[in-house]
């Protein structure tokens, strides 16, 4: 098959085409690999045989979210996940179906010495840095489960302008006169979009408890839980017919499936639109940032399928050619292939007589004479 100039060129085009399509695919994989906040979902599926869903709901400061409301949630979850017969199949005794984290925005005053910091802040319920696994320069984590609530987890940046070290993890702040103990230090995020969504200035975390009462605080802005998902939209249709009812003051969203293919497309076909919010919700950093990243993979997306688009094209256009230009009929094609299993059928017969006839003189070698 001899192939003109032209073809070579369409051909060669197509083949570049398709493998800029995969880079950049391969691109919007590798961001979303990179979304430690939106793939809860994922790391807790390794330990868990159940599939599980992340979800989180964002609350406007009007609704007054409270951590009551979150313990009677938990509570009616445990009951709806027997009533649905989705239990605990771990052999592990510590095992657990979902896992839930609550968080809200305010400031707050660092004290040591005659050094101080007023800082943004993030008071945390529940397993919040699992579902946000900062970068710890030292120390650990706290969880918003213990018992003691005087911890604090704060940034570089603060860590030394009031101690001259990073390396500050056991040290003692006050707040408010309060002691609180720095259980790590985290390396903030530097990134253009992170500066741009809320972390272009310095932020600490201590327990929501200790925000309230020692600081300024918002409501509860965001809830956020990974729970068994058996089938597709449980996990999300749960909490928001139990949290995010209140469209007009929140709004739900299954982390584990915003960047998938369709989720996507979604946010394209919103462009124009999608920045016109009409609820009253100040969405947390790390919300920004994923929405952020949203509209990077979305555009992503729109180019990439502009490259596997044009290679199809020349499959389809070749195709229609190789069909116009076809010298054989569907009626031919019957009869080739008819021909074709009768001699195949004629050889599988002279195979079984020969075969036969094999046994037959064996049969008569083997006889006495």
């Amino acid at each position: 098959l001899r192939l003109s100039p032209a073809s070579i060129l369409l051909f060669l085009s197509g083949m570049i085409s398709f493998v800029i399509f995969g880079i950049l695919y391969g691109v919007i994989a590798f961001l979303v690999g990179r979304q430690d906040t939106q793939l809860m979902a994922e790391r807790w599926s390794k330990s868990e045989e159940n599939r599980a869903a992340q979800v989180s709901v964002f609350f406007s400061e009007n609704l007054g979210m409270t951590e009551d409301e979150i313990v009677n949630f938990e509570h009616g979850l445990d009951s709806a996940l027997v009533e649905a017969s989705i239990t605990n199949t771990s052999e592990n005794p510590d095992s657990r179906l979902w896992i839930d984290a609550y968080s809200a925005t305010g400031t707050i005053t660092l004290e040591r010495e005659n050094k101080s910091a007023s800082v943004s802040a993030i008071g945390v319920g529940g397993e919040f840095f699992q579902f946000h696994p900062l970068k710890l320069v030292s120390g650990a984590y706290f969880s918003g489960n213990d018992v003691m609530q005087d911890y604090v987890v704060i940034d570089e940046e603060i860590a030394w302008q009031l101690f001259g070290s990073n390396n500050v993890a056991g040290q003692t702040i006050t707040i408010k006169g309060v002691p609180h103990i720095i259980t790590g230090v985290i390396e903030r995020q530097q990134d253009r979009l992170s500066k741009a969504a809320g972390l272009n200035n310095s932020v600490a975390y201590g327990s929501y408890n200790t925000l309230k009462r020692h600081g300024r605080a918002s409501s509860i802005c965001c809830f956020e839980i990974v729970m068994p998902n058996p089938v597709k939209n449980y996990a999300f249709n749960y909490v928001k017919d139990k949290l995010g009812t209140n469209e007009a003051e929140s709004e739900t969203i299954e982390n584990s499936s915003r960047y998938g293919f369709v989720s996507l497309l979604s946010v394209i076909g919103e462009f124009g639109t999608r920045a016109m919010n009409g609820k009253a919700i100040i969405y947390p950093y790390w919300e920004n940032v994923a929405r952020g990243y949203e509209d990077i993979l979305a555009t992503l997306l729109v180019i990439a399928l502009v490259f596997l688009v044009y290679p199809l094209a020349l499959i389809v256009i070749g195709l229609r050619k190789a069909w116009v230009r076809r010298t054989w009929t569907a009626k031919s094609v019957y009869l080739k292939l008819k021909d074709k299993a009768e001699r195949f059928a004629e050889k599988q017969r002279a195979k079984r007589l020969e075969h036969k006839q094999e046994k037959k003189h064996k049969k008569a070698d083997k006889k006495p004479l």
